[in-house]
């Protein structure tokens, strides 16, 4: 598989490495819907499958090559890369759109969610009894889980460790956002925010020569929680991608009907038209964590009003709706020339 792989393969490779990475991000968006739509979900979770004992022999017993090609390390090793550019140059991006443009940043989602459902559905006809009830329990859970309320920030090492692990499904579990799930566990802003730019401005200082990050005690706690939380990512990982592996294998049809029902349930998620609401006390004043951050409770949803404002965010999701559909317009046009 990797020596057919042109040039502009892989750098679309690399592409769609960046789009999981900015998805992972946002909360109520799931990488593994790229996986899907972009069609190399199945590759993705078979290359992580082949993570396992014999890869570790291999390893252990110094043949890189043949572990290399295993693990199909040219197509794992160009997806992550994309991710990492990702995390560093598009999720900064992101960040900022998402800060002074929230709305149409959320109406594009939901438009590529809604073209992502689409997609999925559009050739899958395995439907009958089983599937149906498999559908409408990934819509209950996916809904379900947009309306929890937030726990508070937790740093414990280990359950770091498990934030990584759960929040890392996004990525093999299309409709599952682990980036909103570590909302739900209080540790969005530490990890994929606070660690994600102590390690940005600690490798800054390093191509500067600059070393005084060993005195600051913050920031070696922020880079501690990061590589604990990078550890259980992996672990996640690999974790997920066996049970899924085997999942798909034997479970196919259920298994798609309740990555649809999840992608539909995360709509609940990606809503354009809602406000953060924030706890207050008794008398109405801002409850803060110890750090200073307003602790979030929930989501607020309403309904829009007509105006201009209103139309453009119908006009985003359009737009994210056509961006699925050109993906896949795309992906058939290559499929057909090879």
């Amino acid at each position: 598989m990797e020596s057919t792989r042109t040039f502009s393969d892989k750098l679309f490779l690399v592409i769609k490495g960046i789009g999981m990475g900015a998805a992972n991000k946002v909360p109520g968006v799931s990488g593994g819907v790229v996986a899907f739509v972009a069609g190399f979900y199945e590759e993705f979770i078979y290359s992580l499958q082949k993570v396992n004992g014999k890869a570790f022999k291999l390893l252990i017993n110094g043949r890189f090559n043949s572990f290399y090609r295993y693990i199909n390390g040219k197509f794992l090793g160009l997806l992550f890369f994309g991710m990492i550019v990702s995390y560093f140059s598009v999720s900064k991006i992101l960040d900022y759109f998402l800060d002074h443009y929230e709305l149409y940043v959320w109406s594009l989602f939901f438009g590529m969610i809604i073209g992502s459902i689409y997609y999925i559905n559009k050739d899958f006809n395995q439907w009958h009894l089983k599937t149906g009830i498999a559908l409408g329990i990934g819509i209950v859970l996916g809904l379900g889980i947009s309306f929890l309320n937030p726990a508070k920030e937790n740093d414990n090492l280990f359950f770091v460790f498990i934030c990584g692990m759960i929040s890392v499904s996004g990525m093999t579990l299309p409709g599952f956002s682990g980036s909103f799930i570590l909302i739900l566990m209080g540790n969005y802003v530490l990890l994929l925010v606070d660690s994600v730019n102590a390690l940005f401005d600690t490798l800054t200082e390093i191509v500067r020569l600059n070393f005084e990050f060993v005195y600051n005690s913050e920031r070696l706690r922020l880079l501690k929680v990061l590589v604990v939380f990078t550890l259980g990512s992996v672990a996640g990982l690999v974790t997920f991608s066996h049970i899924l592996s085997y999942i798909l294998k034997h479970y196919k049809s259920i298994t798609l009907a309740t990555i649809i029902g999840f992608i539909v349930g995360s709509l609940g998620v990606v809503w354009p038209w809602k406000k953060t609401i924030f706890k207050t006390n008794a008398q109405g004043e801002l409850l803060l964590d110890i750090n200073d951050s307003p602790i979030i409770q929930n989501y607020q949803r309403y309904l829009p009003e007509l105006n201009s404002e209103t139309l453009f965010a119908v006009m985003y999701a359009i737009l994210g709706i056509f961006v699925v559909l050109a993906l896949e317009w795309y992906g058939q046009k290559t499929r057909k020339i090879k």
